[in-house]
């Protein structure tokens, strides 16, 4: 892994976890004893994270041996073994938790969006995430999409024009922010905007936005919104906006081509993957 802010990331988790030291295996594990740990599935899941995991162990104790059993994106069952840890007991013990907070975060979240991908196959339509990250961690959270077969929305801030109902509010009207983007941009930055009525959908068009974003529409105005679009000219189309498992495919069968979810990120349970020292 070659993200330095990942593996600083890493570093703080581990120190917030252990501080000055693991007091309980300092005091009732000898430090030469050596033993493997297998870790494993208590659910059906999609695998995500293995990279960081293992991360974790190198960082704490280089002598460390993990090996993964399963492949990133891959479909595990309750029960299947996902990877073994091998080397310094303490040194396994104090990264069980920091790594295991990890894996399942992240395999949580791949799992997630396995199921919408699932849900609206065979529409080509992108699922896509949102910036609603966790703090820190919207490195490892997006990759984490990606490996439950979804795709990537803009990274942050600075990686791609987005404007939003306040930027239309605080620049004067879509047409004025519209304008402003398309002057201070350079060619390579596609313009993407949030309407939220049929006759703001319109004025984006006619101003030439790159892309639209039909925020919290409903599924008429959305049919109503393609109809329009795809009449005029080629305009990618993006619903965002109180989407979830019963009607993302209904939004798919309507030709939108990418719907974003927030709740990938912010709203992923957890899933549960345990580890046992054999």
């Amino acid at each position: 892994m070659k993200n330095p802010g990942v593996t600083d990331f890493l570093k703080r988790s581990l120190d917030e976890d252990i501080g000055v030291g693991d007091i309980t295996t300092l005091l009732t594990v000898n430090q030469s004893t050596e033993s493997r740990a297998k870790v494993f599935s208590k659910v059906d899941m999609i695998i995500a994270g293995m990279p960081f995991f293992s991360e974790v162990f190198k960082i704490y104790d280089p002598s460390l041996s993990v090996k993964a059993c399963k492949s990133e994106g891959q479909r595990i069952e309750k029960g299947e073994t996902i990877a073994t840890v091998s080397g310094k007991s303490a040194s396994i013990l104090s990264c069980e938790r920091v790594s295991l907070n990890i894996l399942q975060r992240l395999s949580g979240i791949a799992t997630l969006t396995n199921r919408f991908v699932e849900a609206v196959k065979p529409f080509p339509v992108k699922i896509t995430d949102t910036r609603k990250t966790t703090p820190g961690m919207r490195y490892l959270e997006k990759y984490a999409v990606r490996a439950g077969g979804g795709d990537n929305h803009r990274f942050g801030l600075y990686d791609g024009i987005l404007i939003k109902e306040n930027h239309i509010k605080a620049s004067g009207g879509i047409k004025e922010a519209i304008r402003r983007a398309k002057k201070g941009g350079h060619h390579l930055l596609k313009i993407e905007i949030e309407v939220t009525t049929i006759n703001e959908l319109k004025e984006a068009l006619k101003e030439d936005a790159d892309v639209i974003m039909l925020d919290n529409m409903s599924g008429q105005e959305i049919s109503e919104a393609v109809s329009i679009t795809r009449e005029q000219k080629k305009v990618l189309l993006e619903v965002s906006g109180g989407v979830n498992l019963k009607n993302v495919r209904s939004l798919a069968e309507r030709g939108v081509d990418i719907i974003s979810i927030g709740a990938l990120t912010h709203s992923a349970p957890a899933v549960d993957i345990s580890m046992i020292i054999e």
